[in-house]
């Protein structure tokens, strides 16, 4: 087993231990993730994992398919559980650009193009839980997300081809998934303050 395979190993391990008290949390009523979000993700990590392999990313590729796997069991659980089921007209547009979108991947031949329009939907992804976190600040796990950072750096760390089709999904996620965190934060501060 090489370095890389460990760290890949590593990756989809960071990925269980994030998903799996965040899904109890969702069943339990606590985190309520917008089911928008969560349809974005997991169709866009699942395309980009695909992207990776054809680029040869190996095994920092795993734990990207894996968690576009559970992220589309999330987006189900979410709706299921209508955990927030207020839509408005912004998480419309969000969601609208952000599947619109997606088509436009198949027609370029190169995993780069994949990349950078499903990251740019990834990151559309955002915007649901942005709002919803804004204000509701305690309606989502920060540990969650800060497990997806640390996780994406590991990831990284497990490619086998560094290029920016490899590169630019991980390195992205990891730095929404700490703009959120801090955000978050800044507004649960302000409002025990």
């Amino acid at each position: 087993m090489s370095y890389k395979d460990l760290l890949g190993i590593i990756a989809i391990a960071l990925t269980f231990i994030a998903y799996f008290p965040y899904i109890r949390l969702i069943i339990k009523g606590t985190v309520k993730p917008h089911v928008f979000s969560w349809i974005i993700w997991g169709t866009t990590t699942f395309v980009v994992f695909l992207a990776q392999l054809q680029d040869n990313g190996g095994a920092g590729a795993w734990p990207i398919g894996v968690s576009g796997v559970i992220t589309i069991f999330i987006a189900v659980l979410a709706y299921i559980k209508r955990a927030d089921i207020r839509i408005t007209r912004a998480d419309r547009l969000f969601f609208l650009s952000a599947m619109s979108s997606l088509p436009l991947w198949y027609f370029t031949s190169d995993p780069l193009w994949a990349v950078v329009i499903l990251t740019t939907v990834d990151t559309f992804g955002f915007g649901p839980t942005v709002r919803k976190v804004y204000i509701h600040p305690y309606s989502e796990s920060l540990l969650f997300f800060l497990l997806f950072a640390i996780r994406n750096i590991i990831a990284i760390g497990a490619l086998e081809n560094y290029s920016a089709t490899t590169l630019l999904f991980p390195v992205v996620t990891a730095v929404a998934c700490l703009l959120l965190i801090v955000m978050a934060a800044f507004r649960r501060r302000m409002l025990t303050t």
